[in-house]
């Protein structure tokens, strides 16, 4: 498994750091910590060259100079204290680093697509080294927004128990399936708990007929004593995760799939809720969904967002 992770010395990057040991990833793993220095780096200043006469470098350009490299440095010397950390945790990990001057959100998504890795981590806030506080963040939202794989956005909980409670946002979508399938693959403590969240309200979308995969079918599912059909939809989900060796259930609740999701996983104490990038009202061009994106901007735990 590939992780790249992006560190900025703040609070929310150090718990997200933290929470890598809730995120039931692998024993061997190869990371990848990314640190910016978000200053614009002016092309060197060649004080060798021997001229008759020397170009002239006004005290602004130098001290340019001197400010960005300090802040590069910074950002090396953050990587470092990074990498030690996680090597604490993951002994068996090959933990790389690097350390750019450079926007930090598009920093990680042009490394992303160049590294590929399976999963981003990114706190929920931070700073750059150069400006100060950024909010869903502007950082991890663009990372969201725009990354080709998975992302989390991890959260600091105060964690006093030996298992973990999952909350996994489903639909009849590929892309809830996708989320299903990541946490099975996975590695989490004995006794961890499932949950499969649907939220209805009067319709929901089923499998496709299959001489017309184009089109979407629909079933009634407003009323409770129809959620037994629903509940039959996600059983084939829920038993894969149970051969995982998870405790596995399924809730319906009717409401808005934002409002539900965030309210089932403060009462519950998820300490991680998983979706899929968007649903089966999902707008294919949209590269996240509303529900996706507003969970991940407002839960109080990690949200993984999983693109196959």
């Amino acid at each position: 498994m590939r992780i790249l992770i992006g560190y900025d010395g703040s609070a929310c990057a150090n718990g997200a750091l933290e929470d890598l040991k809730s995120a039931g990833l692998p024993a061997n793993a190869e990371a990848l910590v990314m640190t910016m220095a978000d200053v614009f780096l002016p092309p060197a200043i060649n004080s060798e060259v021997d001229n008759t006469f020397p170009m002239y470098v006004p005290e602004g350009v130098k001290r340019a100079h001197q400010h960005a490299e300090q802040k590069l440095r910074e950002a090396e010397s953050m990587a470092v204290h990074a990498v030690k950390r996680i090597k604490g945790m993951f002994p068996e990990w090959e933990v790389n680093h690097l350390s750019l001057a450079d926007s930090p959100a598009w920093a990680i998504v042009r490394e992303a697509d160049k590294w590929k890795p399976d999963l981003i981590v990114v706190g929920a806030q931070g700073h750059s080294v150069f400006g100060g506080r950024l909010i869903l963040g502007s950082i991890s939202q663009r990372v969201l927004y725009e990354a080709g794989c998975s992302v989390r956005i991890a959260r600091t909980r105060n964690i006093d128990k030996n298992y973990l409670r999952l909350l996994i946002g489903v639909d009849t979508s590929p892309f809830s399936s996708a989320a299903v399938e990541a946490v099975c693959q996975r590695e989490w403590p004995k006794e961890t708990e499932v949950r499969l969240l649907a939220v209805v309200d009067t319709v929901m979308g089923i499998t496709p007929d299959p001489s017309q995969p184009s089109k979407q079918k629909w079933i009634e599912v407003g009323d409770e004593e129809n959620w037994d059909q629903v509940r039959s939809m996600f059983e084939p989900e829920a038993a894969k995760l149970r051969a995982a060796g998870l405790n596995a259930t399924i809730v319906i609740r009717r409401g808005t799939p934002t409002g539900e999701i965030l309210a089932e996983a403060e009462s519950w104490g998820a300490d991680c809720i998983f979706l899929g990038p968007k649903g089966t009202r999902g707008i294919d061009r949209l590269l996240l969904g509303s529900v996706s994106s507003a969970v991940a901007a407002r839960a109080g735990s990690s949200v993984e967002i999983v693109r196959a």
